[in-house]
């Protein structure tokens, strides 16, 4: 590992004073999802001066940004632990390279405020909308199996957010699982109730996944790097200025500001380097699903990382 992060330094020495040459031929194409990282990077104003240009693709689940990835169609993207894992079960030539620690809190389960649904154990018989394969599929199985049920007790729908939400209104389903920022937005604007959290059931692991082609390139390499970092800077700089990139997130989600804010402000996460207890989290991760039947084969994640990039500390 020590020799991977001292060629990438050196990389990022000897191609530090190019990138500012290419700056208008180099172009980084990144996915975000519902403004997560870009809100960050503009609000905490690293978008400027950038040595290259990025070209945003936002995608409202990370399914559809999956198979972006997977089609090579971008070049970098957030995205959570287990639709990483379809990704790579579906052949996705793509490696995680950093991973954003937070509380798991949002990531729910979430019934209407009448609903005489009070515990996991009241799942049974019961139908739950979410993506196919999201961390909200993820948390409902785990769910599941804490109250002794299975994914046969229960009707599985898959919906994309917005048309789940729906199906839990107009009273077609009985449950959403889903995430941040729409746990927040459901809690403070439509009144949903938290049924289940996340807490105890999810690892709270989102990545920074690139593909193997963009990771090839010498120069796009360092300036995937170049963005981590301005990354995990932006977020330091967002917890440290919650107001104002409150305000930017609204803006650029779509979302009122106190759900904005809520679904930010109790994530508490943070950029790390990949370190062992990780790998660890999503090997466990890899095996849950395997188990419930939704992986096809039993994969080993060893393979699914990029430890090579490292991070500075934010001051």
């Amino acid at each position: 590992m020590r020799q991977h992060i001292g060629k990438l330094l050196i990389a990022v020495t000897l191609l530090g004073n190019v990138l500012p040459v290419l700056a208008d031929q180099l172009v980084l194409r990144v996915a975000d999802q519902k403004g997560n990282m870009r809100a960050q990077l503009e609000a905490a104003g690293k978008l400027k001066d950038l040595p290259y240009k990025i070209e945003w693709a936002e995608f409202p689940a990370a399914a559809p940004l999956a198979e972006a990835l997977n089609a090579q169609a971008v070049d970098v993207g957030i995205i959570g632990d287990a639709p990483l894992l379809f990704a790579e079960a579906a052949g996705a030539q793509v490696k995680a390279i950093a991973v954003d620690k937070s509380d798991a809190y949002g990531t729910a389960l979430l019934v209407k405020p009448d609903s005489p649904i009070k515990t996991a154990a009241d799942l049974k018989g019961k139908s739950i909308a979410t993506n196919r394969g999201s961390i909200g599929h993820f948390v409902a199985l785990k769910a599941l199996v804490s109250a002794g049920l299975t994914a046969k007790d229960v009707n599985f729908r898959f919906l994309a957010p917005s048309d789940a939400k729906l199906a839990l209104m107009q009273g077609s389903v009985d449950v959403w699982a889903t995430w941040e920022p729409y746990t927040a937005f459901a809690e403070t604007q439509d009144h949903l109730r938290v049924l289940v959290n996340g807490r105890g059931l999810w690892s709270g692991n989102s990545f920074l996944a690139a593909t193997d082609t963009a990771l090839k390139d010498r120069v796009k390499r360092v300036a995937i790097a170049d963005y981590l970092q301005r990354l995990s800077d932006a977020q330091f700089w967002a917890y440290q200025h919650l107001d104002e990139y409150s305000q930017q997130l609204a803006k650029i989600i779509g979302f009122p500001l106190p759900a904005a804010r809520l679904s930010f402000e109790r994530r508490k996460s943070w950029w790390q380097p990949i370190d062992d207890a990780t790998k660890v989290q999503q090997q466990q991760t890899a095996d849950f699903y395997h188990d419930q039947g939704l992986l096809p084969v039993k994969l080993d994640v060893k393979g699914t990382f990029d430890e090579s990039f490292i991070l500075k500390p934010t001051k």
